[in-house]
């Protein structure tokens, strides 16, 4: 079914990015929400920008629906990170022009700044996370951890690329184009040094995840994770699973345990029994925040926020 579906969006987008026709619902089309705030941001009364995959949703078992190829079909500009992250899109990707697509882990600046994935010898890779990971994306698929939007550098230099992109096309929008990056930038660097500075306590502060997303957050500000655990919320772990956890939670000192919106709390309730672990909730995705010019700044205050306010035990 997704075969006869890539062949039919090939077609069609043969024929309709061939027009040079404005179409009523053009708009940016960013793959994950992340990305839609850098988007949204940069797009700011010029286009509308639309996220494809919905909330909830897995890229594990998403395929496209005949509304997401048209919205793909329609867009201005399409923004994702590439084949290693949304598999969803990998063999419908290769049909978009060049001209009308951003490849954020392709990006010349990007490629030097981009980190291996964790070595995760507890689930061996094996793709069995189920729905664990469900509303994220599966960075296993290829060597480097594919989370770039959780980097403020690379969210700076992904809306650089977004604003040339949509310069090229819309070049009579160049004006507002170079004003909302200009803002972009500036709240970029301001959020940036509160979060920083709201962070910087909490150096040496150890704490594990469930789930080995968060590398280019944690570099830049100087975090201190001990670890990551793959737990499917959908299976409660077995009980020398969770001793083990347990064992490594006492034994690292760990001050929190963070679970994601996705995670049941009696899974992470069961890892943190029985030891002085605080339990937090990390979001990655932003579910809750909407699409706009302050969305990523917004994002990253919550996240820093989520961070500090268990490992502070506010």
């Amino acid at each position: 079914m997704l075969h006869k579906k890539t062949l039919l969006f090939a077609a069609l987008s043969t024929v309709i990015w061939g027009t040079a026709a404005t179409q009523v619902n053009a708009a940016v089309v960013a793959s994950l929400k992340p990305l839609g705030f850098i988007a949204s941001a940069i797009a700011d009364g010029v286009t509308d920008t639309q996220v494809l995959l919905p909330d909830g949703a897995s890229e594990h078992d998403y395929s496209l629906r005949p509304s997401d190829a048209k919205r793909l079909q329609n867009a201005d500009l399409v923004v994702w990170i590439g084949p290693e992250m949304e598999a969803f899109m990998d063999k419908t990707a290769t049909a978009f022009p060049e001209a009308k697509k951003v490849t954020l882990s392709t990006l010349p600046g990007v490629k030097p700044l981009l980190m291996k994935g964790a070595d995760d010898d507890d689930d061996h890779h094996d793709h069995d996370h189920g729905s664990a990971e469900k509303g994220d994306a599966d960075h296993h698929h290829g060597e480097y951890n594919m989370h770039l939007w959780l980097s403020p550098e690379i969210a700076r230099l992904s809306a650089v690329a977004i604003h040339d992109k949509l310069v090229e096309l819309m070049p009579q929008s160049r004006a507002k184009l170079d004003a909302n990056l200009k803002d972009f930038e500036a709240q970029l660097a301001a959020t940036d040094k509160q979060v920083g500075t709201e962070l910087a306590p909490l150096k040496g502060k150890g704490y594990f995840v469930f789930h080995d997303a968060y590398g280019y957050f944690e570099k830049h500000y100087g975090m201190t994770s001990l670890g990551h655990f793959t737990v499917n919320p959908e299976i409660q772990p077995g009980a020398q699973r969770l001793h083990e956890i347990r064992t490594q939670l006492v034994e690292q000192k760990a001050t929190c345990v963070f679970a994601e919106p996705q995670f049941r709390p009696a899974v992470v309730e069961a890892v943190a029994r029985g030891t002085s672990v605080r339990m937090g909730t990390l979001d990655p995705l932003g579910t809750n925040i909407p699409l706009g010019k302050a969305s990523y700044p917004a994002f990253l205050t919550q996240l820093a926020n989520q961070y500090s306010s268990c490992l502070k035990g506010d």
